[in-house]
């Protein structure tokens, strides 16, 4: 067990301090989400070893709580992984080389005029969101709007794509709303 005093690693004063300002917090934490004490003990000591092998380099951190509690999180999630094993996907799972993607795959060739025939500011915020993965708060932060505008604008220009794309591309449904079929657009140059 480590122990939670004063001298963990005498020779590191800044591990010694973080140690003793973070350990219990991150106990409690590990112990919150694993089936006991022992368990978080485990782990407890495996992040102050693997923040013990940093050596000089866990004393330049700018926030050695942050990186004690992002360590944990890893060991915490490696440990979690290690007791569902793996189950291998049967062969017939696998999709064959020379299956056709379905409709609703291919329709992305109408996307780049789909978008293109959008408003500046719909098309802002589905490339930013959508395609670039942005969270919706820094499409907020670039219009000065608030949080909520911003979702508001993403739904509305999602919406105004979709229409884009059924109208332009003569998109087709099945019963079960699913994309069957569309007729292709070339780009605009």
């Amino acid at each position: 067990m480590i122990a939670s005093g004063q001298a963990v690693a005498p020779d590191r004063p800044c591990l010694s301090r973080a140690w003793r300002e973070t350990r219990g917090e991150l106990h409690g934490w590990l112990r919150h989400r694993l089936d006991g004490d022992a368990e978080a003990e485990d782990l407890l000591q495996e992040v102050f070893l693997r923040a013990l092998r940093q050596g000089d380099a866990f004393c330049r951190l700018d926030n050695p709580r942050a990186w004690l509690f992002q360590v944990a999180r890893n060991a915490l999630t490696d440990r979690l992984r290690a007791r569902h094993p793996q189950v291998e996907l049967p062969d017939d799972l696998a999709a064959a080389d020379n299956e056709l993607p379905a409709p609703v795959e291919q329709l992305s060739q109408c996307l780049p005029r789909a978008l293109a025939e959008l408003s500046a500011s719909d098309r802002l915020a589905i490339e930013l969101c959508d395609i670039a993965g942005q969270p919706q708060q820094a499409l907020a932060e670039r219009l000065g709007i608030s949080l909520s505008g911003a979702k508001s604008r993403l739904q509305r220009a999602r919406l105004r794509l979709r229409a884009r794309l059924v109208e332009g591309c003569q998109v087709c449904f099945d019963d079960a709303g699913q994309v069957a079929g569309f007729i292709p657009r070339p780009p605009l140059d």
